[in-house]
């Protein structure tokens, strides 16, 4: 318990040392509450979940439940632009299942086929989409979708309920939630191709 907390402790520091230094790169000076990874974890159909890829996983808040769930075929690549989360997630999440890319959510396509997969199952994202630049916005999105496989899923989670009008166009379904245990409370976001 004590290496917990102590674990613990480092990512929140972390991830608010990096929320003063980059505030437009993540949406809360603290990680995500349990009951927003239980909120859009709860999407998850993991018996057919294989390839799972996630967006930001910032010190693995959601990354760290999501290998938990997983089957231990199945296979999570996670996208992360900061280089001090990248290092951190390497280090304490040592797990096979695992693939840390330091790169851009829009290079999805290229990174999956460079694993040598097609299609991911499931696509989870935390980024704060109303910062991102336009032009990298539409491509993180388009991307998405297209490697989306067609019963898979799109789960997002914001703070801002702008993001609506970023995602009705590129996938036909999108239904919404809200989870108000979490600081700030986040939008969330469940969209199918």
């Amino acid at each position: 318990m004590a290496n917990r907390t102590r674990s613990r402790r480092k990512e929140v520091a972390l991830f608010a040392l990096n929320f003063f230094k980059h505030p437009r790169m993540l949406g809360s000076i603290i990680p995500s509450s349990r009951f927003l990874i239980e909120r859009v974890l709860r999407q998850v159909d993991w018996k057919r979940a294989k390839v799972i890829v996630e967006y930001g996983p910032g010190v693995g808040t959601f990354t760290a439940e999501i290998l938990r769930r997983m089957r231990s075929d199945a296979v999570l690549i996670v996208f992360e632009t900061n280089p001090e989360f990248v290092k951190f997630l390497r280090e304490s999440l040592p797990d096979k299942r695992l693939r840390v890319v330091h790169g851009s959510a829009a290079e999805v396509s290229q990174v999956l086929a460079r694993e040598g997969h097609k299609h991911a199952d499931y696509a989870i994202s935390g980024i704060p989409l109303t910062t991102l630049p336009k032009q990298v916005r539409e491509d993180v999105l388009r991307e998405t979708h297209a490697v989306l496989q067609p019963n898979g899923a799109f789960l997002v989670y914001q703070f801002s309920p702008k993001v609506m009008s970023y995602l009705e166009p590129v996938f036909p379904r999108v239904t919404r939630g809200f989870e108000p245990w979490n600081i700030l409370p986040a939008q969330l976001f469940f969209c199918r191709p």
